[in-house]
């Protein structure tokens, strides 16, 4: 009896190693399979939580798309309709797509950017104490916005670069910091000369300025159109270009692997890193734009964007690959987006989604172990042959 009991249970153990093995073992495929299933353990585990709370996951599931206007609702309200959902979940999404962009850069030349969303304040504040409080016409304004974002955000990156060439000083060390020091110095600078006696946040910027088109009457809709959305696209293709296309990349990709083989090969790995983290700071400032003069018109003081840490999770779960990133930050914000008509549809805590954002980074972290245990799986599936 014991003896079959223990064939059953080869038997069962065999078959669940053949599963993972198909599915997950082909080196070809795995860029794709492991991140999917990264997303289904988030979900179950997202539907599990639900479950235990008394609510139906596929009813609050369904209420997620619904929130980024990925699904019709039963009603909406005057001049709004599943278009303009849609469109505001664009606005919300770009900055997104370039912050995870901006984590995916470092990434490349073994840099952990952790300071995107420090950069992206800086530069969305200078970009608004400059540009937004002025009286400049939209056609200088929204170009003038983007070109100091990108400036702004480099210069951070850049000096973080910098420290970590000139003086060791660990990247993610010097980001943090960073965002620190930025945060309070931009609360200090809008609680004494900008900030609005009302809202208690930084003074709206003018319209003209703004990168998202706000209320605008399409047919008998009026919806917020993101400017940005056209540039992240691009910003998409010239990252990619640049990463599998060109020598910078091959560098970049080089000293990821190894500095000091990558030294004696004669790359200069110092200039690597500052050029690297002046990428990616520029990306955060694109971010950083898009955010504070795009979906949003103020900045509140004391508070750094969540985009910036949710950026992380992104980029992982993409794989550090542009492409990728596009359908990792449509998940990863449709899910932030959409958590709070999921609160107030489906009584689920918004901090759900949370959880489920959470498990996705956590699992996304740990594809390389995926990796090395499917990789166990097929060598005892090849001895038992």
């Amino acid at each position: 009896m014991a003896d079959k009991m223990e064939k059953n249970t080869k038997k069962k153990s065999n078959v669940f190693r053949h599963i993972v093995t198909a599915t997950l073992g082909n080196p070809k495929t795995q860029g794709i399979a492991i991140p999917i299933f990264t997303i289904l353990i988030a979900l179950i585990v997202g539907a599990v939580i639900m479950a235990a709370v008394g609510s139906n996951p596929f009813q609050a599931y369904y209420n997620l798309l619904q929130g980024c206007g990925l699904a019709p609702k039963e009603s909406y309200a005057t001049y709004r309709s599943m278009l303009t959902d849609f469109m505001n979940f664009l606005s919300y999404l770009t900055p997104m797509i370039f912050a995870a962009l901006a984590v995916a850069v470092a990434l490349r030349a073994g840099l952990f950017n952790i300071g995107v969303s420090g950069q992206m304040l800086a530069a969305g504040f200078t970009a608004t104490i400059l540009v937004g409080y002025s009286p400049l016409p939209a056609v200088l304004s929204k170009p003038l916005v983007i070109l100091i974002g990108l400036v702004a955000g480099a210069l951070v990156g850049g000096l973080i670069g910098f420290l970590k060439y000139r003086f060791n000083i660990n990247e993610v060390v010097s980001s943090i910091m960073l965002n620190y020091i930025l945060q309070y110095v931009c609360s200090f600078l809008i609680n004494t000369y900008f900030v609005d006696p009302i809202s208690r946040q930084s003074k709206a910027i003018n319209p003209q300025a703004r990168l998202t088109l706000v209320d605008t009457p399409v047919g008998n809709l009026k919806m917020d159109i993101p400017l940005g959305i056209i540039l992240a696209l691009i910003a998409v293709v010239l990252v990619r270009f640049l990463m599998e296309k060109t020598k910078m990349g091959y560098e970049m990709k080089a000293v990821g692997f190894s500095g000091s083989a990558s030294r004696y090969a004669g790359i200069n790995v110092g200039k690597n890193i500052v050029r690297t983290m002046l990428i990616s700071g520029a990306l955060s400032g694109l971010a950083g734009v898009t955010y504070y003069l795009g979906y949003f018109a103020s900045i509140r003081p004391r508070t750094l964007a969540d985009t910036g840490f949710d950026a992380i999770a992104v980029a992982l779960l993409g794989n550090s690959n542009p492409v990728g990133i596009i359908f990792s930050s449509l998940l990863v914000t449709s899910i932030d987006k959409g958590s709070t008509y999921m609160s107030s549809a489906s009584g689920v805590q918004a901090e759900v989604a949370s959880v489920i954002t959470g498990v996705i980074l956590l699992f996304s972290a740990c594809g390389a172990y995926v990796r090395y245990r499917v990789a166990k799986m097929k060598d005892a599936k090849e001895e038992q042959k």
